[in-house]
């Protein structure tokens, strides 16, 4: 038998291609979306917090779970009717308690920064990031930037010295 939160966050992921990861953005009562730039420890403890009062402000009848109909609710306010129909099957969404949307956040967010570093790549499937790579995605951006500054750039997040960034590097460079 199959575990009914694991498949709600599957049966989710299969249907959109919207980004969860923006709900915090889109949440502009909840004070979400304003980033926290602390040490890592307290980082973990905000970024809890922040999840927290997202997860609040869509749990409208505050029962402790999210249904597909208070999802679907949500992107209306947004004013995304066709959001709501086209990407995210709300129908098959039974109720997501704040560990399962933990966890279908968590994952997004690593999705998303999975498709950012492989933006950042100068050879496409390398794992690294190299001042070149940067340079070209900077570039592209309208931020012109000189060889050197790319270089410096990476170095503050290089942990290995080997002037690139792994994905691993990428990912403390990013929290």
């Amino acid at each position: 038998m199959k575990d009914p939160k694991h498949s709600n966050s599957k049966r989710l992921s299969r249907k959109r291609s919207f980004k969860l990861g923006l709900i915090p953005m889109l949440c502009s009562n909840s004070d979400a979306s304003t980033p926290s730039h602390s040490s890592s420890s307290s980082t973990g403890r905000s970024r809890l917090a922040e999840l927290q009062k997202v997860f609040r402000h869509l749990d409208q009848d505050r029962d402790g779970k999210i249904s597909g109909h208070e999802l679907s609710a949500f992107f209306s306010t947004m004013g995304d009717d066709e959001l709501r129909s086209d990407e995210i099957d709300f129908d098959n969404i039974s109720h997501l308690d704040f560990g399962d949307f933990m966890k279908l956040m968590e994952r997004e967010e690593e999705e998303d920064l999975k498709r950012a570093f492989e933006m950042f790549e100068a050879v496409k499937g390398s794992g690294r990031i190299t001042p070149k790579g940067l340079q070209r995605v900077l570039s592209r951006l309208g931020d012109e930037r000189s060889m050197a500054d790319c270089q410096a750039m990476i170095s503050v997040y290089d942990v290995d010295g080997d002037g690139e960034l792994d994905f691993h590097e990428f990912h403390r460079m990013m929290s």
